[in-house]
């Protein structure tokens, strides 16, 4: 009851059918499904993408209007994605296994002892054409991934990452330019 007198009922509401949303995607077994039904939802899903079993969460928020994904896109198994701002993956975007996208943070209820020095934050991120984010990632709210960057396994990016980069470690830090052929 806590939850509901803090966010009241247009948000309760929200996050019931934002339930029931996931739970029809949930259903949808074949990737093919999960983009229709991501554009169903409101989200803009582009052509040849691949959406394998991924989970949303506080689609309650910002939701599925707020998820872009571009042209030949692909997202791996157990991925998760916080919809509680935008999110946008542009054209060619590879997201490997169980990488972890947020866009928030929040330490709890409104009169959580700590949420005087750690108040809530929300930004949205974005990932840009070509780039390639490995296993078990964590891109955290704000960060913008540049065009052609290439994120190793296991980082976390809590910066921007310049185009036609290597980054890797936690946290992320440029490795080397990715020299490109001519």
């Amino acid at each position: 009851m806590k939850a509901y007198r803090e966010i009241g009922f247009k948000k309760s509401a929200k996050f019931f059918f934002a339930t029931i949303a996931l739970i029809l995607f949930r259903l949808m077994i074949f990737p093919q499904l999960r983009r229709w039904c991501l554009k169903l939802f409101g989200a803009k899903v582009g052509r040849d993408t691949i959406i394998h079993n991924v989970k949303f969460f506080n689609c309650y928020r910002v939701g599925f209007s707020g998820l872009e994904i571009g042209d030949d896109c692909f997202i791996g198994d157990e991925t998760m994605i916080d919809l509680a701002q935008k999110v946008v993956l542009e054209d060619q975007v590879t997201l490997a296994e169980r990488v972890l996208i947020l866009t928030h943070t929040n330490v709890g209820f409104r009169d959580h002892p700590l949420q005087p020095y750690f108040p809530s934050f929300a930004k949205e991120v974005r990932i840009k054409r070509g780039a390639f984010v490995g296993s078990n990632v964590t891109v955290l709210p704000g960060v913008t991934i540049g065009e052609c960057a290439f994120v190793a396994a296991g980082a976390l990016v809590r910066e921007d990452v310049p185009p036609w980069s290597l980054v890797a470690g936690v946290p992320a830090k440029v490795i080397r330019k990715i020299e490109r052929e001519s």
